[in-house]
């Protein structure tokens, strides 16, 4: 599985504005939402899921990265918007850093195994440093498919 085959190209985000973790997680659904790729009427209840999953733990796996994620009623198939924070996002992470790389993920109620996968797959290409700091790097939307691509042809 490779990242693209599930990241929204049009809900890539180079610079996220939000400084506080539900504001990131609303601005990457609303990517979402702008991309066509979910529809607006289930914002809230996605929102929800998400801050519902923060609840049990945070999703900031330290390293700078956070991966909120859930699973919700009305999505119809595993997306995933990108985000990047130039200033960092204090996201309760593990390492109490603050996180700055953001792919946030939802998928269909009863989709265990993709979503599983993808979670996995992220987080194993997130572990390469040269990768993180290739992505922080980043200045547009173009350069962080660009790079993803090229992970997700080296790494399968």
């Amino acid at each position: 599985m490779k990242i693209m085959d599930f990241l929204s190209k049009k809900a890539i985000i180079a610079d996220i504005k939000s400084t506080k973790k539900e504001d990131v997680i609303k601005e990457l659904v609303d990517a979402l939402i702008e991309a066509g790729e979910i529809e607006k009427r289930i914002r809230n209840r996605l929102i929800e899921a998400l801050m519902r999953r923060e609840s049990l733990g945070s999703t900031a796996i330290g390293q700078g990265i956070a991966i909120p994620h859930a699973k919700c009623d009305g999505v119809a198939k595993l997306v995933a918007a990108f985000g990047l924070s130039k200033k960092g996002v204090d996201f309760d992470s593990l390492d109490g850093e603050p996180a700055y790389i953001f792919f946030l993920l939802v998928a269909p109620q009863d989709s265990a195994g993709p979503h599983l996968k993808a979670l996995a797959r992220i987080s194993r290409l997130l572990k390469d440093r040269y990768f993180r700091e290739s992505l922080r790097a980043c200045v547009d939307e173009k350069s962080i498919i660009k790079i993803i691509n090229q992970e997700d042809e080296k790494k399968i």
